[in-house]
């Protein structure tokens, strides 16, 4: 299996996010992705191949094309506004507020286009999301070109990225992105399986209206868990996307057992769905050991996943998410392509 890896995700480092009524440092840190390059090289998964630059045309076909264009300045008017720390929010347009007009003020900015206050700028920042978006791209071009599958190796994550808001470490939503490429090239259907610990809920918002795009989430509880305000099980799509969302809300401390029936219900829509390509938005936060999260996979489990889905029989492009600060974020992601390759 090739993997699509940009050493510019680097950049885009010593960062600060508001958790708790607290400013901590980072956990999406550059450590994550050189974990798993480093463990893709180990088991000789297959090459690293550096990804070919887009424009920017295939994001602005799910995200607003203001918000999109807002993500490149950030940086260079945070500075000119006088600021020297990682750019974040601290006010956004909640109820009761306009939400319709867009501030001037960068600071204001930031909260128009966010939902929470952990996803900041650096210097490094912009180019690691537009390397990120290369990356998710050029593997799916892989993919739609005749591999089995490819994995874009993304940092920053995407999968908490909404049609015109970032959040939870996400500014492009890479899967969403390729997901409709893959559409443009005239894929009838596409099925995004995300397998994070935390719900994709801005795949489920660009998509949530729509039949084409088929969104799976398994994830723990929104009532217990970020990002909180969406991810019920009742959240089945509206108008043309009515039946196509599909949430797995599970509890804290979740194990295999009650995580695999939730993987293989998943797996089995997707088969009655017929998709021509799968997307599995590839989180491994569901270990046992990731410090932000409360699901209780074991590292033997992750070959478990990459097999099953293998057994869809399916273009698969596999697009890094979430997993935290522990050596094993490597051992469990590739854990779940080898898995795949031998399923």
């Amino acid at each position: 299996m090739k993997t699509i890896f940009s050493p510019l995700h680097a950049g885009h480092s010593d960062t600060l996010e508001l958790v708790a009524g607290e400013l901590v440092p980072g956990f999406e840190k550059p450590s994550r992705a050189e974990f798993i390059k480093a463990r893709v090289e180990s088991e000789r998964l297959g090459p690293i191949l550096p990804p070919e630059a887009h424009d920017l045309s295939a994001a602005k076909r799910v995200h607003a094309a203001d918000y999109i264009d807002f993500l490149p300045t950030v940086w260079s008017a945070w500075e000119a506004a006088g600021h020297s720390g990682p750019a974040l929010p601290f006010v956004w347009p909640t109820r009761g507020l306009r939400g319709d007009v867009r501030p001037h003020a960068t600071e204001a900015r930031l909260g128009f286009y966010s939902f929470d206050g952990g996803a900041p700028f650096v210097q490094g920042t912009w180019d690691a999301i537009k390397s990120s978006y290369d990356v998710a791209l050029t593997a799916a071009a892989l993919v739609n070109n005749g591999e089995r599958a490819a994995f874009a190796l993304c940092r920053p994550p995407g999968h908490h990225a909404g049609s015109a808001f970032m959040g939870g470490y996400c500014y492009i939503n890479n899967a969403a992105v390729a997901a409709q490429w893959f559409r443009d090239q005239g894929a009838a259907r596409v099925s995004i399986l995300d397998v994070d610990y935390h719900h994709g809920n801005g795949t489920q918002e660009i998509f949530y209206a729509r039949g084409d795009v088929q969104v799976l989430n398994l994830h723990c509880d929104p009532l217990t868990e970020y990002p909180f305000f969406l991810g019920h099980a009742d959240e089945r799509g509206q108008d043309a996307g009515e039946g196509f969302n599909h949430n797995y809300p599970m509890p804290a401390g979740t194990t295999w057992e009650r995580w695999s029936a939730a993987l293989d219900d998943a797996c089995a829509r997707i088969t009655d769905y017929g998709p021509d390509a799968v997307i599995v938005s590839l989180g491994v936060d569901t270990f046992e050991k990731d410090p932000i999260s409360e699901f209780k996979l074991k590292s033997s489990d992750y070959p478990l996943i990459g097999r099953r889905i293998a057994g869809l029989s399916l273009p698969t492009l596999f697009v890094m998410e979430g997993g935290y600060a522990v050596e094993e974020i490597g051992i469990n992601t590739v854990g779940v392509l080898t898995g795949f390759e031998g399923g």
